[in-house]
Parts: C-alpha cells; sequence; structure tokens
C-alpha cells in the first residue's frame, strides 16, 4: 500500500475524483486549506477593434474572495478586491471606482477560475482538450470550453493547467472575435499574507464613483 498526498484546486476536484473512481481507487481523504494566499506575476493581452494592448503587473489572492492586481506596465493602475467591494484606481485621479464583488461574476473575469469559485463542467459547455492550442511550457494541458450562460458574448474559453494544478492562461474570445488573454508566471503558493493588503484606503481629496467598471 502507498499514501499518496497531492494538491489540487477546488474546481478540478470532482474531475480528479472521478478519475480516481474509475481506477478503483478508494481511500481518498480531502482537506481544505485556508488562511494562505498566492503571489504571482501577470500579463494581460487584448487584442480586438484593430488595437492589441499588453500590460502586467503582479497579482496576489487569499481566500475567501480576496485579490489585489497591481498593474506597472504601462501604466500604474490597482484593482481590488476585499471580499465584499471591489475598487478601480488610477494612481493620479481625483475619482476610484466601487462596486460589489457579486456584480463582478462575470464569466470573462478570471477571479473566479483561480479562487477556485468556478466549477469548469458547470460553467463550460463540451469542456474538453485542446489539442490544437499550443502550451506555454511543455507538459501543460490546455483546456477548451463553451460558457453556456454568455454564450452570446463569449465564443470560446481557454485554460492552460500546469502538471502542479496551476492556472498559466487564461484566454476569452468573444463574438465579435476579441481576445483577452491572461498569463500568470512565477507562481507561489501559501504565501503569508496580510489582509491589509486587501483593504483600499481612499486618498485624500478622491471622490468614490459607486456603479460597475465597464466591460
Amino acid at each position: 500500500m502507498k499514501k499518496v498526498e497531492a494538491i489540487v484546486r477546488p474546481h478540478l476536484l470532482d474531475a480528479v475524483r472521478t478519475a480516481l473512481q474509475e481506477l478503483e481507487v478508494i481511500g481518498m481523504t480531502i482537506s481544505e486549506v485556508q488562511g494562505y494566499g498566492r503571489q504571482r506575476g501577470h500579463t494581460e493581452t487584448y487584442r480586438g477593434a484593430g488595437i492589441e494592448r499588453t500590460e502586467s503587473g503582479s497579482l496576489w489572492l487569499k481566500k475567501p474572495g480576496k485579490m489585489r492586481w497591481e498593474y506597472r506596465s504601462p501604466k500604474e493602475k490597482l484593482f481590488l478586491s476585499d471580499g465584499k467591494d471591489a475598487w478601480f484606481y488610477l494612481p493620479g485621479d481625483r475619482q476610484v471606482r466601487r462596486t460589489s464583488v457579486r456584480k463582478l461574476d462575470d464569466l470573462r473575469s478570471p477571479l473566479g477560475f483561480l479562487l477556485g469559485k468556478t466549477r469548469l463542467e458547470k460553467e463550460l459547455e463540451g469542456l474538453s482538450v485542446a489539442p490544437d492550442v499550443a502550451p506555454l511550457a511543455p507538459g501543460n494541458t490546455v483546456l477548451r470550453g463553451v460558457p453556456k450562460a454568455m454564450a452570446d458574448r463569449i465564443r470560446e474559453v481557454i485554460l492552460e493547467i500546469t502538471p502542479e494544478h496551476r492556472i498559466a492562461r487564461i484566454q476569452f474570445e468573444e463574438v465579435d472575435e476579441a481576445v483577452t488573454e491572461y498569463r500568470f508566471d512565477g507562481q507561489k503558493e501559501n504565501a503569508m499574507i496580510a489582509d491589509q493588503r486587501f483593504r483600499f484606503e481612499v486618498p485624500p481629496g478622491v471622490e468614490v464613483i459607486e456603479g460597475e467598471f465597464g466591460p
């Protein structure tokens, strides 16, 4: 008898469990790990309407629903979620936008995938391996699916998973052929991240605008 320990992202757990059952593996114990966060570098690229825009920075994640997304290039900006409210701020602006996290449950946002809040089999129709899409690194697995709830807006979602079950890439292709791609590297698991990092303090003289951030 051998004991095998593995760290599996929540949204992949059902698929792993099914595969183990098919192999007649029994005695599976599941424990949820919380209280620690993940840090990773990220690059976001948008292609559409005759333009291409690439932005990069750092991303911190912590359950439940906390995120700090710092863009550094080509222009500094901050997207932050404390689990209840989400904030979008451009340093030097006299305004900051705030909205409820509940209004960000848009499939085009990578937040649900990265925090394990989205069940792929439930959200994506025809979820399958995409052999025609080259992975960023050898050994990674590329998946594709069609969003059930947003088929009128999103044509396809591409997910690239590393052998360590980390998300290396998320790509959204919209029906108008616009493509938004997120790439993640330099990932650090179980990093000690203080809750203070996920709190936004409104700078003096900055107006808070309530409402959605837009598409």
